[in-house]
């Protein structure tokens, strides 16, 4: 979780490898503001949509898409529930999930910090040192925002403790 230009996509991508290297088979959910289409006016795929399909499986070459029309806000623990089974999902988005979650903060887009109000913060990546943070709560880890191998051995720690939630 984090403000919009924090970097999130790019912790992810960088800490992904690292999860894979170290033996965990992960997934990912990405939440787009902004709507999503993968087919386009005229396709067939789209056409089955625009026709009442509840769901379409468009399939090409070695790579697969489900499209899904929802009515309701898409919770990611259901989403979840419809991936092959994997070690570890991680969730880019779904602030308010209550999922346990990673800020990724920078102080230089001037936004202020989630971590004080959202108890499911469990630790914060950002480009400044914990005492740049005040409010930073003791069960709140701080990892550097540029290392991303300390991020992803935090992670692993985690998912590997024997009370991880899911």
């Amino acid at each position: 979780m984090g403000w919009s230009g924090s970097g999130k996509t790019t912790l992810l991508v960088a800490v992904l490898p690292l999860l894979r290297a170290a033996g965990l088979r992960v997934s990912t959910i990405k939440h787009a503001h902004h709507g999503l289409e993968l087919d386009r006016p005229g396709k067939d795929s789209f056409r089955h949509r625009e026709a009442g399909a509840e769901e379409v499986l468009v399939v090409g070459g070695q790579r697969w898409a489900l499209l899904r029309e929802a009515t309701d806000a898409p919770d990611p623990v259901l989403l979840a529930s419809r991936l092959a089974p994997v070690d570890l999902v991680l969730v880019e988005g779904f602030k308010s999930s209550g999922l346990p979650q990673i800020e990724v903060h920078r102080l230089s887009i001037g936004k202020p910090p989630l971590w004080p109000t959202a108890p499911a913060i469990l630790a914060v990546a950002a480009d400044a040192p914990p005492a740049a943070m005040p409010g930073l709560l003791p069960q709140q880890a701080w990892l550097p925002l540029n290392d991303p191998a300390v991020v992803a051995r935090w992670i692993t720690d985690f998912v590997r403790r024997p009370d991880a939630a899911a």
